[in-house]
């Protein structure tokens, strides 16, 4: 297991900044939100990439992931009855694709509920099918750039499209590619499923579909800022030998961002020594 860092918790620093900060705490990663990195979506690109990724080699760590995919620019959608909204919309995540290739990192968690939301009078099937035709058409992406691109379960109150990592499965199965896969987050999860996370981790680890983890609590807190019990799901991740990245996606920061990053970093490592 590699811990990584989700960068949006600590945004109000630079980026070079947010990589000296998170080694010092102890991460080995940092996962990005694209749209803290640019004002301009034009500036997204393969020289920034290279850049970015210097950025992190010299402050110790590793960008090993990308998320909050379609955050900016505005007005994207997968699901969207207008098909230039659709289009435009895949043609970013062809160049987000292509920045974590260059960046150096090796999945993409494409969550972006609002993204995938039905519009007035869709329905939930229709957007499924729009969501797994757009997989369908960024596969080749993501195998070229070999980055495994992740479709997030969420929860209910964020979309009723895809709740369930036998739902991502399922769309996953239907592509058949190593490069289209699902993910766990702890805090959906307890939303979401039927069964504890750590059970829904070996079922769908095991069976090849979960190729990244990112931990928080049912609170929407960071990891150990509530009542959710993360050691079952991290003795699991052991006994597995699961070797991908655990990300810290806290959504409310208490005392603060770089507060919730400290505490979250101590606590996610103490799980990590009584595994061990």
């Amino acid at each position: 297991m590699k811990i990584a860092l989700c960068n949006e918790v600590i945004r109000e620093l630079s980026f070079p900044a947010q990589c000296e900060f998170a080694h010092k705490l102890g991460y080995s990663g940092i996962e990005v939100a694209p749209f803290t990195l640019f004002e301009d979506s034009a500036n997204f690109n393969e020289k920034d990439a290279r850049l970015r990724k210097q950025q992190a080699t010299d402050a110790g760590v590793v960008i090993s992931s990308l998320h909050w995919l379609l955050v900016k620019p505005d007005g994207l959608s997968l699901v969207s009855n207008d098909s230039s909204v659709r289009l435009n919309t895949i043609d970013w995540l062809k160049q987000v694709i292509a920045y974590a290739h260059d960046c150096g990192a090796s999945a993409l968690v494409h969550g972006s509920p609002k993204q995938r939301s039905p519009e007035n009078g869709q329905s939930v099937q229709a957007c499924l099918e729009r969501v797994q035709e757009a997989l369908e058409v960024l596969e080749p992406f993501a195998r070229q750039a070999n980055v495994a691109y992740c479709l997030e379960p969420l929860s209910p109150f964020e979309t009723p499209v895809v709740n369930t990592v036998e739902q991502a499965s399922q769309m996953v199965d239907a592509i058949q590619s190593p490069f289209i896969r699902t993910m766990l987050d702890a805090s959906a999860s307890t939303y979401s499923e039927s069964l504890p996370m750590a059970e829904v981790f070996e079922k769908y680890f095991l069976s090849g579909h979960i190729a990244h983890v990112q931990v928080n609590d049912h609170n929407r807190k960071g990891p150990g800022q509530g009542d959710t019990n993360l050691l079952p799901l991290f003795q699991k991740m052991k006994s597995l030998n699961y070797q991908g990245w655990v990300a810290v996606e806290p959504f409310i920061y208490e005392p603060d961002g770089l507060g919730c990053a400290a505490f979250s970093a101590g606590y996610v490592q103490g799980l990590m020594r009584a595994v061990s």
